[in-house]
């Protein structure tokens, strides 16, 4: 069976698509102020605001409150008929952004047997990064019980021939078009188009093509190979895989194959679209011995010949040559040496994005910068199945108002 597949969707009857639209609730969670605007807006109207929990208001004490309040709001939404049902459908987006580019996807189901956030295990679907394990529990308590899923989640496929999904950008004029709408709070402009029938048929049959040349591109990775990266929303991910094993454990004698747990909404795109920009994130290091620092990462992390990395520090500028391994990206070498030397030894490490930002930062006393390259897209897969997972803030796709928002739903219960 494929891993990517249609799925019986859920879309709102709504008057305001505007305010039905909401951004992943993992982003601005520094800035509460984001969300009171949210809520201004939206108020009482029909809103996906109302079936999520930002992750700003994680820890408020209001959690339990709020959460039995989103899934009486969900089966309320569905007793009134709030949704309308596409089965065995697909949806065809395009997702217009700040730089004018057009961002393509197809939202679809995954089946989450087929996908693992542990590092190092075999999977064809598997996290990017590390899963911080702290941040599935209290998202848990959102979806065991709910009835309703709402994805944020983008997955990534290696299609560097674009076979997938840009066949039915080719085809979208003789589509359906389900919405067509701009976004709130500056995300830019979104469209979607109903898949059904033979056109449905026809990307699964594409998919299945796809993963099997997968499998036989990366087989020197093992017996499964990754065909899916997971880009973004990892952790609602890894929470729909928890909580489908937490009902699997509740009720073994129960068979799960068609369980419509074991499966979750997502928005497939291709890592090789030209709107999919990887952007690098750099790293500063203050209140730290630059000096000794300098000695211990060219004694443990370098070689001549090696990888060659800018650094910056007050006045001074030079490279370091760090010695990669095969598939090995520079940022997971500088991380691991990172991590190990300021859990011994004072510093404090930040995340930078823009070079002139970094070597602004590194002037000042007692700091040190490294100018990190982009992750080329071509060393994203093997990567992942070298090292198992990137190290956090390996790379930016996009920024924070660029990210998924809310729209499409699926019956989880």
């Amino acid at each position: 069976m494929n891993t990517f597949l249609p799925a019986d969707i859920l879309m709102p009857r709504v008057d305001s698509m505007g305010k039905w639209a909401v951004i992943a609730c993992d982003q601005y969670s520094s800035q509460p102020e984001y969300w009171e605007e949210v809520r201004e807006k939206v108020q009482n109207a029909p809103s996906a605001l109302h079936l999520i929990l930002p992750e700003v208001e994680l820890g408020s004490g209001r959690e339990k409150e709020e959460i039995e309040k989103i899934h009486k709001t969900m089966n309320r939404y569905l007793t009134n008929q709030m949704f309308r049902s596409y089965p065995h459908a697909l949806i065809y987006v395009e997702r217009t952004l700040q730089n004018g580019k057009i961002r393509k996807g197809i939202v679809g189901r995954i089946d989450l047997e087929e996908y693992s956030y542990t590092p190092g295990k075999e999977a064809k679907i598997r996290a990017t990064e590390k899963t911080v394990m702290e941040r599935i529990p209290p998202r848990m308590k959102i979806r065991y019980n709910a009835s309703v899923e709402l994805p944020h989640v983008i997955l990534l496929c290696d299609d560097q021939k674009k076979k997938l999904i840009e066949p039915i950008t080719r085809k979208k004029k003789s589509f359906t078009k389900l919405y067509d709408f701009q976004l709130m709070k500056g995300g830019g402009h979104v469209a979607g188009w109903l898949i059904q029938g033979e056109d449905t048929d026809a990307f699964v049959r594409r998919t299945e093509e796809y993963e099997q040349q997968m499998m036989e591109k990366y087989k020197e990775f093992g017996e499964t190979p990754m065909v899916y990266a997971v880009g973004d929303g990892n952790h609602s991910l890894a929470t729909a895989k928890a909580c489908y094993e937490r009902l699997k454990q509740a009720h073994p004698e129960e068979d799960f194959s068609e369980h419509p747990a074991r499966y979750a909404l997502v928005e497939l795109e291709n890592l090789h679209d030209e709107a999919q920009e990887f952007e690098p994130i750099h790293r500063i290091i203050t209140s730290v011995d630059t000096e000794e620092l300098m000695e211990q990462l060219q004694e443990t992390s370098c070689r001549e010949g090696g990888f060659p990395i800018s650094w910056y520090s007050g006045k001074k500028r030079g490279k370091i040559y760090l010695d990669l391994k095969k598939n090995q990206l520079p940022v997971d070498k500088l991380q691991t040496f990172l991590d190990e030397y300021l859990a011994e030894n004072t510093g404090e490490m930040d995340y930078i994005h823009g070079d002139g930002v970094l070597k602004k930062l590194a002037r000042q006393e007692k700091a040190i910068g490294f100018l990190l390259p982009a992750v080329e897209k071509d060393q994203l897969f093997p990567s992942v199945m070298t090292d198992g997972t990137l190290p956090r803030k390996t790379f930016s796709m996009g920024h924070a108002c660029e990210k998924r928002y809310y729209i499409e739903g699926r019956r989880i219960r």
